[in-house]
């Protein structure tokens, strides 16, 4: 695995609707692959030079989208209120730093403030933040600043953090929902490059799934696939659920979920995919999600119905400023990918 490619996936901003530096990326790093093309909602498709015209389109997705924030207005003393950009808990943004994108596309750097508690009554205390109340502030003191700078209504701000590897194994960082995906579909596109597949896979790189699977929707009308795989950075559970119940835990390999909010899994294809993953000794888990959703719940209504499963690398404290993640998990993410593509055929997905 590029560790160097992960880290500047991982560290790329791309609020949801502002995915252009992680595509344009993505692009580049993956022209030995194939021809690619870039449509109107910023998703990008990656087809491999071997495809033959006549084998199963196998969809490969993760999003380029991350939560993240957008300027609502500049008050006159150059202090931004601003608007969250996907599913944020409100107690976890104040008193961190953000990037607030210019007009010519640089960042600047600013701190989500709030009122001191020197000044709150006993009531405020203990009141959770509201976004209202909160403000981002980036060293100006008037709107005029703040517009001379490149600063204006509408423009989109993303957590500030750098990827960093702890011990060989772990990994601290932003966007692992879902630039993990990402960085799993490069991988295998590239390890399988020059091999003579039954299928034909296609790495779909999708935008805006943080506000609605928008891009997925997109994206499975224009390609049509036979089949899907999404690969997502999935929360994790083993930080509050007891040892009996956890069902997402680092270190445990990939999670496959039969359920979320948005799609109950083809089971045959579930099953094959964990009859897969025992064939090459990758360690799985599995889990029955009670909320949450990925793309694959827009994928898999789309034309006719779509067989679609999600290979998941969990995540801790998904849509934070800062997650963590095991390297061990997505390279069992990647492995059961490439495992699934030369498993897979006209028949087997006929079974699906």
């Amino acid at each position: 695995m590029d560790l160097q490619r992960l880290k500047r996936i991982c560290d790329l901003g791309g609020v949801s609707g502002f995915e252009d530096d992680v595509v344009l990326y993505l692009q580049e790093e993956l022209k030995k692959i194939g021809p690619s093309s870039i449509d109107s909602m910023l998703n990008l498709y990656v087809h491999r030079t071997e495809a033959n015209a006549g084998d199963p389109v196998v969809m490969l997705d993760a999003h380029t989208d991350e939560v993240g924030f957008m300027v609502r207005l500049i008050r006159p003393n150059g202090l931004i209120e601003f608007t969250p950009v996907g599913g944020w808990v409100t107690s976890n943004i104040p008193a961190h730093q953000v990037l607030v994108r210019t007009v010519d596309g640089t960042y600047i750097t600013g701190i989500v403030g709030s009122k001191p508690p020197h000044y709150m009554s006993e009531s405020e205390r203990t009141q959770a933040p509201v976004i209202e109340n909160l403000y981002i502030d980036i060293g100006v003191s008037s709107r005029r600043e703040a517009d001379e700078l490149g600063v204006r209504t509408g423009n989109p701000i993303v957590p500030r953090a750098e990827l960093e590897f702890k011990d060989d194994e772990i990994i601290f960082g932003k966007a692992f929902d879902d630039r993990l995906g990402c960085v799993a579909i490069v991988e295998i596109l590239e390890a399988l490059r020059g091999e003579t597949l039954s299928v034909n896979p296609v790495g779909v790189f999708s935008s805006q799934e943080e506000v609605g699977l928008r891009g997925a929707q997109v994206a499975a009308h224009t390609l049509k696939p036979d089949v899907a795989i999404c690969f997502e950075g999935t929360p994790a559970d083993d930080t509050f659920e007891s040892a009996d119940r956890r069902q997402t835990a680092l270190g445990m390999g990939p999670m496959l979920r039969y359920i979320d909010s948005k799609m109950i899994t083809n089971p045959r294809f579930q099953r094959f995919a964990l009859e897969v993953a025992k064939k090459y000794d990758i360690p799985v888990q599995t889990a029955v999600r009670t909320g949450g959703a990925t793309n694959a719940g827009a994928i898999h209504l789309s034309g006719g119905g779509v067989p679609s499963i999600v290979i998941g690398v969990p995540v801790r404290y998904a849509h934070t400023h800062y997650s963590v993640a095991s390297l061990a998990d997505l390279q069992g993410a990647i492995a059961l990918g490439r495992a699934l593509l030369k498993e897979l055929d006209s028949e087997v997905i006929a079974s699906f």
